[in-house]
């Protein structure tokens, strides 16, 4: 198999070399100011893209490099960015493509997958002769190699995209992927106020606040940035603290790579602790002080 990944952030280009470079050949192209930073996770080659991104003229370098260099497979990271430059290159190489995949091994003529469905309700497993894949974000930890891959300047062309402006979002800064531990909080949590209960938590593991999607988009007790689920982040902290979370499907999907989950819910047959290592049952207003104690903070 010899494949070609693309992502904007370097970090989600090294991701999916980690995951693919024990299948076969696999070289990868970034934004040019970031190449260098992913040239450590064993790509054969690092593309350092130049130029203006858009998802016309980077999807059109896509295509050109995939067919000039005999590519079997082309994956692009599953971005606001991504989306587009891999539904873009997909019609230009008139090849299938299958997004948001979790899994992926290269057969004879097929390749095997696997993603969420139905929301994230089931996980559906394909066998297709699809070429152009999306991954979705945080498939593994990417792992740095001994060596360094050598980094190819390449010059995008001219966008026919003109950008008048650009507005910032505001933002906290946060950022949940690159998180080690998470406490999220659910409805369970009563009101907006009774977050304040829980922050001495998050600060006793030093670790960072998210919610599920509806305290983030529903109730907007939290900012969107901090939602977890198939429709938030996709998250795989070292451990995950569910508060209150009765633990639907779609949020499950979202947390389901943590190494460690540990959940609190005062009703017993929440589906959250099917997915925890650790349960609590009990008032979360009367365990979380007993816990910062136990913790010492």
């Amino acid at each position: 198999m010899k494949a070609l990944v693309f992502s904007e952030f370097p970090e989600m280009a090294a991701q999916m070399v980690t995951y693919l470079k024990k299948q076969g050949e696999v070289d990868a192209a970034t934004a040019g100011s970031k190449a260098d930073a992913l040239s450590h996770y064993g790509a054969g080659k690092v593309y350092s893209l130049n130029g203006q991104m858009q998802f016309d003229n980077v999807s059109s370098w896509l295509v050109e490099t995939y067919k000039a260099g005999g590519y079997d497979y082309l994956f692009v990271a599953s971005t606001i960015l991504g989306r587009e430059v891999a539904g873009a290159a997909s019609q230009a190489l008139g090849a299938g493509i299958i997004p948001e995949i979790t899994e992926f091994q290269a057969g004879q003529s097929n390749a095997h997958t696997k993603r969420y469905f139905l929301g994230g309700k089931t996980v559906l497993e394909e066998e297709s002769d699809s070429k152009v894949f999306t991954f979705a974000p945080g498939i593994m930890d990417a792992e740095k190699v001994d060596s360094q891959s050598p980094v190819t300047p390449a010059e995008l062309k001219q966008s026919a995209v003109t950008v008048v402006s650009v507005e910032e979002k505001q933002s906290s800064g946060v950022n949940l992927e690159k998180a080690k531990v998470i406490v999220s909080i659910g409805r369970g949590v009563g009101k907006k106020e009774n977050i304040a209960q829980v922050e001495p938590l998050v600060k006793a593991v030093n670790g960072e606040l998210a919610g599920s999607r509806p305290v983030c988009l529903d109730y907007q007790w939290l900012s969107d940035e901090r939602q977890v689920g198939i429709s938030g982040k996709k998250v795989r902290p070292n451990l995950y603290i569910a508060v209150g979370i009765s633990g639907q499907i779609q949020h499950i999907a979202g947390m389901r790579g943590s190494k460690v989950v540990i959940a609190l819910n005062k009703d017993k047959s929440a589906p959250i602790f099917d997915e925890s290592d650790y349960g609590i049952v009990g008032d979360l207003f009367q365990v979380i002080p007993k816990l910062v104690k136990a913790l010492g903070a």
